[in-house]
């Protein structure tokens, strides 16, 4: 029923050889394009020279590196064989790159620059079906005898090599011919995602996975043309970019390579001018904490004028949603009240509105260029605040909604008709939404959200066992999140009934391993790891009140027992602690370090924070310390 990607990336290219299909940084800054004729050769190009090193259907191969030019066009060449790109960031951890490149067996792996392929070659004893590293950085010079029993190439080498081998007619038919037996559903990339435990689970995706969503993304957002521009900040081995860089590609559009970093992302927008952006909440979050900051300097006139326009807008936008019926019915609405209601308040405030876009909103509007459409937002749902605040100041973005397992997008809210807080079910994924015992709830009400679709994957990578417990016989997937249906069919997020975390900035993590470190300490009798759709971590710290006593009793200073978690010298012991084992040191990530903390008074109870099995119960948590979690995350 499908194609795979590199044959509607070819089909893209024949039909619209001069459009630019990649814009790209030089060293002095400026945007430099490839065209999709050009990225066509350069995939063949590179594909002939893969075959020619042995790559084979069916083989796994490393791809190591953030968003780049190169990037795009290494996943097409591996694909166009047959093969699978098994995607990790240059910020992995050796032990993640040790860990996906020997479970899956790749023998060749793509590294971004030379401190990749450093870190790759430290962990040689570890792959030794590990025989071949490409380097994409321009800026590498070659190796010496650095590789050992690994032979290290140049990634602009291998494309001049590929070059010359398409030369000759009889291989360029057999590479084309490659390409063209493909079939939809071969395994197109293994991505591998934090499991409960830590371990990483591959999850296999097929090219039928990603085409869906080409039919069915620009279904929902109806504004696609060739030609438009997306500015490209997240990292593209997420299934998030990824699936964005393929809607680009299969609409003839251009992807523009930025970074996610305030500076650098205002300055490219300005160069680029983009239609669309491909972004996560924390971006949404920063701007609009910036939009504010810039006001703190201010004159006191001048603060109380944007405050006022901000009101102005949000009460504009309030009435007009009502009016138009474009406002979340988790509860019954009657739209005649909402009309009769909405209606004056919509006209009296409409002069001052446009007064406010003029004066205020128009800036912050104009950094974002003259030709942007919308934000679409993935990678954690976006605050209530931010959603609003965005809308009622004119800049439209789209709150989408997947994960890795269903390649990921299960639903995107419309640019036409959408609903804020909500989004719609891609058509042809169906979608349920249930209590404990299974059965469909009301709109209104919290549930497991269950979906099945043509974007579920294949399943986990040598994993059945694992894959049994999310995936059902007949195709349901169990996506660990609770949702609610409004009473039109719309859905929105609720929380999580799995414990993996996804922060705003999209990082995905596991809290387990984190809280199972904490409680390593002596001082620490149980702790829970908190963020959800926020910027950081936060943890409750239960106290080993035991040892606390002991320790301040050693040190000499006065203390009652039922005041522990209110001394100012035991949070400073907790906040030394906590730093010292939840560090980079100790391995773990920036993001999975612990920013705030509240300690808690008395012990989890089983039956209450505690199941039979001595287990978390993470929803009762939230629910009995939701004004200590709340206070975890205020500004």
């Amino acid at each position: 029923m499908y194609q795979t990607i590199p044959q509607i990336f070819s089909k893209i290219a024949q039909r619209w050889p001069a459009t630019a299909a990649q814009m790209y940084k030089t060293r002095s800054g400026a945007f430099n394009s490839v065209t999709y004729a050009e990225l066509e050769r350069e995939v063949e190009s590179l594909a002939a020279a893969l075959s020619h090193l042995g790559i084979r259907r069916g083989d796994a191969v490393g791809l190591i590196s953030d968003n780049r030019k190169e990037w795009l066009a290494s996943d097409l060449a591996i694909l166009s064989l047959g093969a699978a790109d098994v995607p990790r960031g240059r910020d992995a951890m050796p032990y993640e790159v040790s860990f996906i490149l020997s479970t899956t067996e790749a023998a060749f792996c793509f590294v971004e620059n030379e401190g990749q392929l450093h870190k790759v070659l430290a962990l040689a004893s570890n792959l030794s079906l590990l025989k071949t590293l490409i380097v994409m950085d321009e800026e590498y010079e070659g190796p010496g005898d650095e590789g050992g029993e690994i032979t290290i190439l140049r990634y602009r080498d291998l494309v001049d090599q590929g070059r010359a081998l398409l030369s000759d007619a009889e291989y360029a038919a057999f590479i084309k011919g490659e390409r063209e037996r493909g079939t939809s559903d071969e395994v197109a990339t293994i991505i591998f995602t934090s499991g409960t435990t830590g371990e990483p689970k591959g999850v296999m995706l097929t090219h039928a996975n990603f085409a869906y969503q080409l039919i069915a993304i620009p279904r929902l957002i109806k504004r696609f043309e060739p030609g438009q521009r997306w500015l490209s900040v997240l990292p593209v081995w997420h299934s998030f970019e990824r699936i964005l860089q393929y809607v680009i590609i299969s609409q003839a559009s251009t992807i523009a390579y930025s970074k996610p970093l305030g500076s650098v992302m205002l300055a490219d927008l300005a160069q680029v001018n983009p239609h669309f952006m491909g972004s996560v909440p924390r971006i949404w979050e920063a701007v609009k904490a910036g939009v504010f900051s810039s006001m703190k300097n201010k004159s006191a006139m001048v603060k109380g004028m944007f405050s006022f326009f901000v009101k102005v807008a949000s009460a504009y936008s309030y009435n007009k949603d009502l009016f138009f019926g474009t406002v979340a019915t988790f509860k019954k609405r009657n739209r005649v009240i909402d009309v009769v209601r909405s209606t004056i308040p919509m006209i009296l405030l409409h002069p001052l509105y446009k007064l406010g876009d003029h004066l205020v909103f128009s800036k912050v509007k104009a950094k974002l260029g003259d030709s942007f459409i919308a934000g679409v937002s993935g990678g954690g749902s976006m605050s209530e605040g931010v959603d609003l605040f965005f809308a009622s100041i004119g800049i439209t973005l789209l709150d989408g909604y997947g994960l890795t397992e269903s390649a990921p997008v299960i639903g995107v809210r419309p640019i036409i008709g959408g609903v804020k807080r909500t989004m719609v079910v891609l058509e042809g994924t169906e979608a349920r939404i249930v209590d404990e015992e299974g059965r469909d709830v009301q709109p209104g009400e919290k549930g497991l959200l269950l979906v099945r679709g043509p974007q579920v994957m294949k399943g986990y990578y040598n994993r059945p066992d694992l894959t049994e417990k999310v995936l059902t016989r007949d195709g349901w997937l169990d996506t660990g999140d609770l949702a609610m249906w409004t009473h039109r069919g719309e859905f929105a997020i609720a929380g999580r009934a799995k414990d993996t975390i996804v922060l705003s900035g999209g990082e995905n993590l596991e809290p387990v391993p984190i809280e199972a470190k904490l409680c390593e300490s002596e001082y620490i009798e149980s702790a829970v790891v908190l963020g959800q759709d926020k910027r950081y971590l936060g943890a409750l710290i239960v106290l080993n009140k035991a040892r606390i006593e002991e320790y301040l009793t050693e040190k000499g200073i006065p203390y009652r027992v039922d005041r522990l978690a209110q001394m100012s010298e035991v949070k400073s012991l907790i906040e030394h602690t906590i730093a010292q084992i939840i560090s980079s040191k100790q391995g773990f990530k920036s993001h999975e370090h612990i920013v705030r903390f509240t300690l808690l008074g008395a012990s989890f109870e089983m039956g209450r924070e505690l199941s039979a099995k001595q287990e978390l119960k993470r929803f009762e948590i939230n629910r009995l310390y939701e004004e200590e979690i709340a206070a975890l995350f205020v500004s």
